[in-house]
């Protein structure tokens, strides 16, 4: 064979990945709602097959939600992931399959009970997500009667774990009353503008005992803010699967559309905005735009950087 030839064989041998001095995905981590699922809360069978591609080429994909654990397990059982669902936005990460608790980071007694006291003054209706050794809880007492918002959010509760209900939510005579153990978070949920002004307040009293994480969708004029334990964040339960995996950051490609992704988006070495996503995320520099989640975004963002990363780019960066 001629030095030409032989020099083709070899070039042909390497990945293009690493030819061209780009660093391979293998640790792929996704949000839920807004971006791996549709607007019907379904992984479409472009972005299910895509996944399936993905995995049979060696990368690792993670759940990283705000969901509570219990909410999350459903999808993360479907797909039949082995990496921990990371919820709670950081908070627990958790076995799918095995219930097995990887790390916990409770919201401290007091900040829980602050949050609740300045809520309450705000006239806020709060919830609570407890049990974080079993699958969890959502636990409230009562709710305003024009909190459409909260109604809305308790009633996907019930219906996406069916008969299931009665042990997802449960309705207690006082929250001050059952709350005498750190639990995993408190959530306030409500109307947009509401919402903002109650997250104003919260950051004024709560100071740094807590981080608040805001998802909000302006098209169901609902907000729903999450408050965990200052060091939580989706960002930093992706680092530590990545440790766990021996996934260095520039092989983690994250996909996300909210606040609450953000943390997520900046640590990874490929950061993905959905195109539904909160539009200051399509102001921040280095990221990329893939389609909604209505469009197979997901799909399109693996498919560019996993399957076809030397092909012409299917995305835009911001």
């Amino acid at each position: 064979m001629t030095l030409p030839g032989r020099l083709f064989c070899l070039l042909a041998s390497i990945p293009l990945t690493l030819l061209f001095g780009i660093m391979p995905i293998r640790l792929l981590a996704l949000d839920l709602d807004g971006t791996l699922l549709n607007s019907r809360g379904q992984v479409s069978e472009r972005n299910r097959n895509a996944l399936e591609q993905a995995r049979e080429r060696g990368v690792r994909v993670a759940i990283v939600t705000g969901r509570r654990f219990r909410d999350a397990r459903p999808t993360a059982l479907d797909l039949g992931l082995d990496v921990p669902v990371i919820a709670h936005n950081g908070a627990l990460t958790k076995h799918a399959r095995t219930l097995e608790t990887v790390a916990v980071l409770p919201l401290p007694l007091t900040a829980a009970r602050h949050s609740l006291e300045v809520g309450r003054a705000a006239g806020a209706d709060a919830l609570l997500s407890d049990d974080h050794e079993g699958l969890g809880v959502l636990v409230y007492d009562h709710l305003s009667g024009d909190n459409h918002a909260a109604r809305l959010y308790i009633n996907w509760a019930r219906r996406i774990h069916g008969e299931n209900g009665p042990e997802v939510i449960r309705q207690v005579a006082s929250l001050e009353r059952f709350l005498d153990h750190e639990p995993v978070h408190f959530a306030f949920a409500g109307g947009c503008a509401k919402m903002k002004a109650l997250e104003n307040v919260l950051l004024e009293e709560l100071g740094t005992t807590v981080k608040i994480f805001s998802t909000t969708h302006q098209n169901k004029d609902f907000t729903l803010l999450d408050i965990v334990h200052p060091e939580a964040s989706k960002g930093l339960g992706v680092a530590a699967a990545a440790a766990e995996l021996d996934v260095l950051r520039e092989e983690v490609m994250a996909v996300g559309d909210n606040l609450n992704d953000l943390e997520m988006l900046h640590y990874a070495g490929t950061g993905v905005v959905m195109e539904n996503a909160e539009a200051s995320l399509h102001k921040i520099e280095g990221l990329y735009a893939t389609r909604t989640n209505d469009e197979d975004g997901v799909a399109l963002a693996i498919e560019r950087f996993i399957l076809q990363p030397m092909e012409t780019d299917y995305l835009s960066i911001n």
